[in-house]
């Protein structure tokens, strides 16, 4: 009884990492020209990113310099007072990413959200997701499920903070049961585009 309770909490694991089998790359191995889509995470007092989201812009403007992006879309929470779209965006611009390529998605309150997202209100089919290697087999595997054909080049660079590293590793396990719950009952996120001045989602 407890191996088959074992087997099946696991079920949604294993789906994902099925689903992304073979997307997770290095910098190399991404293509040219294609559309980063950098997945938020906590920003600090003053706009700093924390630990994890500046491996993931870091990877980002890996990518820019290297050609491998033409457009990156920043997607994460925001709310009146706290932007993490608005801080990645202002760490990119000063890491050399230019402003003009760079999209801000500020309904990305979840992996979910912004995999609809990005192909129902900014109109992409195929995207580079940019996490931590722990996530992405979750994230790649949602985009896949709603459409969106996702590859995805992941950061290692905080993986020696090993406490918050392997939470995270753990909490895939409960994120990949919601992920599939949103997927069967076809949840319906924000959408529409931020108005440029206040940042309020504006329907289309």
């Amino acid at each position: 009884m407890l191996l088959a309770l074992f087997c099946l909490t696991m079920t949604p694991w294993v789906v994902v990492q099925f689903g992304s089998q073979g997307r997770v790359l290095n910098v190399a191995e991404a293509p040219d020209d294609s559309v980063g889509v950098v997945l938020g995470a906590a920003v600090w007092s003053g706009g700093v990113p924390s630990p994890f989201l500046q491996g993931r812009l870091d990877q980002a403007t890996t990518l820019w310099e290297q050609g491998k992006l033409s457009t990156v879309i920043v997607s994460g929470n925001s709310e009146p007072y706290y932007s993490e779209p608005a801080a990645m965006k202002d760490t990119l611009i000063a890491q050399g990413v230019p402003a003009e390529v760079i999209i801000e998605d500020p309904a990305g309150y979840d992996t979910y959200d912004t995999c609809v997202r990005a192909k129902e209100v900014y109109g992409y089919d195929q995207v580079v997701l940019i996490s931590q290697y722990y996530h992405l087999p979750r994230a790649v595997t949602t985009c896949r499920l709603v459409g969106v054909d996702a590859i995805a080049v992941g950061d290692a660079s905080v993986r020696d903070n090993s406490r918050t590293w392997w939470y995270g590793e753990l909490r895939e396990i409960p994120a990949a049961w919601k992920m599939l719950l949103d997927v069967a009952v076809r949840r319906q996120p924000e959408l529409g585009r931020a108005d440029p001045v206040t940042g309020e989602i504006e329907p289309n």
